[in-house]
């Protein structure tokens, strides 16, 4: 069955950035869908970028033969190991191929059924994320695909919520479903599941950042963490809980506990997360709270941040490779 999907953006409002949820059943339909965007890109000069798994790469690499030379690719797994390092891939790929009246294409399929409960959640909100992210973006249009086979009815419904437009067949349409940059931008509040019995846990003041730094490390030692790992999960912490120190009330609780491979560092202070994107841009020399996201974020596999009316949540997952 063929699944080609037209080109057909007149039909539809021409925003700067189109950011597209593509339903398919199975991977010949991904594989003959995306085929077909790309190829559509590549007739007009358009610079296109695509991010999946590895085996998905390599069926697209196949299908267009001798141009796929002209496609840049890009594994997930590696890219969007921690979701939150997508974004800034794409900010890369927009900077470094913007022209005025160039349209750029991507396509980028961060979830699929080997994410765990918790790297879903993360990507879905990445998703939402995308939405303010490139807000300005001159003429840049994303694609996510999205498997309606292999993937929860509960996630499908979750797409429609994150993309202004979807893709089906040989169909596009305006989302009934979108919730809307102004819903997006809101304080992320889903709530986190509660630690398990017989978790670590140090309250900190002004003073006593060397004592959060030495509590990590035994952890991190005690749970088979290398040096080296070690090293990044002692930084990371460190740098939130400097944060939270300088904004968020001077005080703050670190909570460690082990979650299979993974272990887990968490803060809690009295802070409030204003920038819904503050963990995925590079701050600048003066923006410390932001830093500290960020290179979190670079260090940890997973990082989950909540915003709670009075309290700020930042949980960081870091396994030993």
């Amino acid at each position: 069955m063929s699944i080609a999907i037209e080109d057909r953006t007149e039909a539809l409002p021409d925003e700067r950035f189109r950011h597209e949820a593509l339903l398919y059943a199975g991977e010949n339909q991904f594989v003959e869908a995306c085929t077909s965007f790309i190829r559509a890109g590549l007739e007009a000069d358009e610079p296109t970028l695509v991010v999946a798994l590895a085996h998905k790469v390599e069926r697209l690499q196949e299908a267009l033969g001798p141009d796929a030379e002209r496609v840049r690719f890009g594994d997930i797994s590696v890219i969007g190991r921690n979701p939150a390092r997508i974004i800034p891939a794409w900010q890369e790929f927009v900077d470094e191929n913007a022209e005025p009246g160039l349209r750029l294409r991507g396509i980028g399929e961060p979830i699929f059924p080997a994410r765990d409960l918790h790297e879903l959640i993360e990507c879905e909100r990445h998703e939402a994320l995308l939405n303010l992210a490139f807000a300005g973006a001159d003429r840049f249009w994303l694609v996510c695909p999205y498997d309606t086979e292999a993937l929860p009815d509960a996630v499908i419904a979750e797409a429609r919520r994150n993309h202004p437009f979807v893709a089906f067949g040989a169909h596009r349409e305006l989302s009934a479903d979108y919730l809307g940059a102004e819903a997006i931008a809101e304080p992320f509040a889903a709530e986190l599941p509660e630690p398990p019995a017989g978790f670590a846990e140090l309250r900190f003041r002004t003073g006593a950042l060397a004592r959060v730094r030495r509590f990590v490390a035994e952890h991190a030692s005690s749970a088979g963490l290398g040096e080296g790992r070690t090293h990044d999960l002692v930084l990371a912490v460190n740098e939130i809980a400097t944060n939270s120190l300088e904004h968020g009330g001077g005080s703050g609780t670190l909570r460690i506990w082990r979650d299979g491979e993974r272990l887990v560092s968490e803060i809690r202070d009295g802070g409030r997360l204003e920038d819904p994107l503050a963990d995925r841009r590079p701050a600048g020399p003066s923006d410390h709270a932001g830093r500290g996201l960020w290179l979190a974020n670079q260090l940890c596999d997973l990082v989950q941040v909540r915003s709670f009316p009075g309290e700020l949540v930042v949980r960081m997952h870091l396994s030993p490779a």
